[in-house]
């Protein structure tokens, strides 16, 4: 359990040492048929665990009234099997490919927020700094929290997090309580137009619409709107996972 609604759930691959092949930060498909569904269900999911994994992929899901693919992972039993397809190649990544990212995240949309996390971190060649934005509406539902938190103490010159919730803990200032905002974006964010940078978006559709403007397609990252255009960055330096 890593939330009250969200768990990790680890599937093992057709042997011990098998890779599951997906390269950073890439996605995959996972597909079920119920008795009663007139046609499979397909979600996509990001993969936790690391790159280079054998035998098994980690998936964290968050279990949502009336999603009837996370309804059905959450219900599963051991030695039950699910299909996969992949990988969904996102955005390839490169030791050093930017100075510095921002990413901005909401929920679930952590997932591939941690792939290029770690990734970077884990690599001693890798001196890309980060800064993390990540909105939930409580402390309980901030996933992968603990992990978070012994990266920024293990690695403080490099990466940094700032949290935003609905309602923050009474008396707390590590977080600040309301929504992302375009005063904390213009304060933690680099500078745009200045530098090899990059800012990665991933939450929920009323987060996008506010921060960066959908996309337009799972190929096509559409243009950009929202509080990122009004700070003045370019559509090239905005990735929407």
């Amino acid at each position: 359990m890593v939330t009250p609604n969200t768990k990790r759930f680890r599937f093992a691959l057709p042997s011990e040492n098998h890779v599951s092949g997906l390269k950073i930060a890439s996605a995959l498909l996972t597909k079920y048929k119920g008795p009663k569904d007139d046609k499979p269900i397909i979600r996509p999911y990001t993969p936790v665990s690391d790159e280079d994994a054998r035998g098994y992929i980690d998936l964290l899901i968050k279990r949502y009234d009336g999603g009837p693919m996370s309804e059905h992972i959450h219900s599963m039993n051991v030695d039950q099997r699910l299909d996969f397809k992949g990988p969904i190649p996102k955005y390839e990544w490169a030791p050093n490919k930017h100075e510095h990212i921002a990413l901005i995240a909401g929920g679930t949309g952590i997932t591939p927020m941690w792939q290029l996390i770690k990734t970077i971190i884990k690599n001693p060649e890798d001196k890309t700094n980060i800064i993390l934005v990540y909105g939930n509406r409580n402390e309980d539902e901030i996933i992968l929290k603990k992990e978070l938190q012994e990266l920024e103490n293990t690695y403080p010159q490099r990466f940094k997090a700032f949290y935003v919730l609905d309602k923050k803990p009474a008396g707390s200032n590590w977080a600040v309580e309301g929504y992302i905002t375009k005063e904390l974006l213009k304060t933690v964010l680099p500078e745009p137009g200045k530098g090899n940078n990059k800012i990665f978006v991933c939450g929920p559709p009323g987060m996008y619409k506010s921060i960066s403007g959908g996309k337009k397609s799972p190929s096509d990252q559409g243009e950009l709107s929202g509080i990122l255009k009004e700070l003045g960055y370019s559509k090239e330096e905005v990735y929407k996972f």
